[in-house]
């Protein structure tokens, strides 16, 4: 009889943890919220910088508020946490809707620099998937 109760009360929280799990994950993938991230060193070059700026700059002229921005230092302890959670290790451009990311950080290191055109409407053509 014990055993019984035992599984009865084992499978009743195996099952609470499943639904917790969905609710949560349902409440990740409805949030419509888009938010852009630069993950970036201390120590930063010129392209570095121009990927940062054309991006923040295109994202505002773009969608005005209805994408944050925000660049963060790699090399903070407070970015840690936010980086572990995107799986970010390195310099990156990640726009972010939900649990659906978009890495754009090769395209702002091939394009900000020399073709900020091109760079604009990739941002544009990825970001309006979302």
């Amino acid at each position: 009889m014990k055993k019984v109760i035992f599984l009865s009360f084992a499978l009743m929280l195996l099952m609470s943890s499943f639904i917790c799990t969905a609710q949560t994950q349902k409440k990740e993938t409805t949030s419509s919220q888009i938010e852009a991230y630069y993950f970036h060193n201390a120590a930063r070059c010129v392209t570095c910088k121009t990927v940062e700026s054309e991006a923040k700059a295109d994202l505002e002229n773009l969608y005005g508020s209805q994408v944050t921005f925000k660049s963060l230092n790699l090399e903070d302890d407070a970015t840690k946490a936010i980086a572990k959670k995107l799986e970010v290790s390195g310099q990156t451009l990640l726009v972010v809707k939900g649990n659906k990311k978009v890495n754009l950080t090769n395209e702002g290191f091939m394009y900000a620099r020399t073709n900020p055109k091109k760079f604009k409407s990739i941002i544009k053509e990825k970001v309006d998937k979302l």
